[in-house]
């Protein structure tokens, strides 16, 4: 097992964005199961804000403390949360806070294992069509964010039951040669550890020139391919062999694709039980700093993503250091 599988320090375990859609009861209960494996409370949180029409009608304190319409809405969400985990048996705690979905949930972040939030919902959440949330949280959170789509589906069983059922399905992540792809891999073969299950490290062969599809003429040679191909495999195995050295116990399985990465971890959100990918980097935009392939796996999956943010993690830098070191 992983050194940095030592117990949580981060009091909010695994920090769940509800607002009673049917995307966020999805991801409730993804979180849910996620904490009890893990043994990490669970903390449901969901935001409201106050109009500016009806809140200049009233004091600002009153908005934020108060019993408003809009904090009486909120908590009637919490309470639909807390009769969903009415059989669960970890420890749960439920908070209504102020302010917009997405900020309210990258403040909290920090003190969070992970965060995880359904693809869409009523305008709370993820209200605006994958927008706002599903980008600037992943995109900006401290810990890594789980999006959970409407192809998960809840165990169907009774009682505690529905929080314990295995799926033996992998864990896969999206692998290139950037630091980002390294840290997610270290936090994919962490979670397929705590699931179980085998780890699929994916690499993907993109085209090398998008002329070539109208002028297959001008093509590589075969020999060139071969050649490509053959490095990819040893990149590819050399990532597969440093993961080993601190997941000993986890099977580990490279798979080379070709087409573009963004395409080939849509096709893996179909086979995984979760895909991981990395981001870029912080920046000044949400879009351009979740990077294209992140945000496009996100868009059209069919299973829960995680994205994890460039976090500081001293395996990747020996792993650097290693690797630029000269040959004896």
């Amino acid at each position: 097992m992983s050194a940095q599988s030592a117990s949580s320090t981060k009091s909010l375990g695994i920090l769940i964005g509800f607002d009673g859609s049917d995307h966020a009861i999805r991801a409730l209960h993804w979180g849910a199961v996620e904490a009890l494996r893990r043994n990490l409370p669970v903390t449901v949180m969901t935001a409201f804000t106050v109009p500016r029409l009806i809140s200049g009608y009233v004091d600002s304190t009153t908005e934020v403390t108060g019993d408003s319409l809009a904090r009486q809405g909120a908590e009637q969400v919490l309470e639909e949360a807390r009769d969903l985990l009415q059989d669960f048996p970890g420890d749960a705690h439920y908070h209504v806070e102020y302010g917009d979905a997405a900020g309210v949930l990258v403040a909290h972040s920090s003190d969070a294992e992970v965060a995880v939030v359904g693809a869409r919902g009523r305008g709370g959440f993820i209200g605006r069509v994958l927008g706002s949330v599903s980008s600037a949280l992943p995109a900006h959170a401290s810990c890594p964010t789980v999006i959970v789509d409407r192809s998960y589906e809840p165990y169907h069983a009774e009682g505690q039951d529905r929080f314990t059922a295995q799926d033996d399905r992998p864990v896969s992540v999206g692998m290139d040669q950037s630091r980002g792809a390294k840290i997610a891999a270290l936090h994919a073969a962490q979670a397929a550890a705590d699931h179980q299950v085998p780890l699929r490290v994916v690499m993907a062969i993109p085209p090398l020139d998008g002329a070539l599809l109208w002028y297959p003429e001008l093509g590589p040679r075969e020999e060139e391919a071969e050649r490509r191909r053959r490095e990819l495999e040893d990149r590819l195995q050399t990532q597969v062999q440093w993961l080993s050295q601190h997941f000993e116990n986890l099977v580990i399985t490279p798979y080379l694709a070709d087409g573009l990465p963004v395409e080939v971890l849509r096709e893996e959100t179909k086979r995984a039980q979760l895909t991981v990918v990395g981001t870029r980097g912080r920046g000044s935009l949400a879009s351009a700093l979740l990077g294209s392939t992140s945000s496009g796996v996100i868009m059209h999956a069919s299973g829960p993503v995680m994205v994890v943010p460039p976090v500081e993690d001293s395996r990747v830098e020996e792993e650097d250091a290693a690797a630029q070191a000269p040959a004896r």
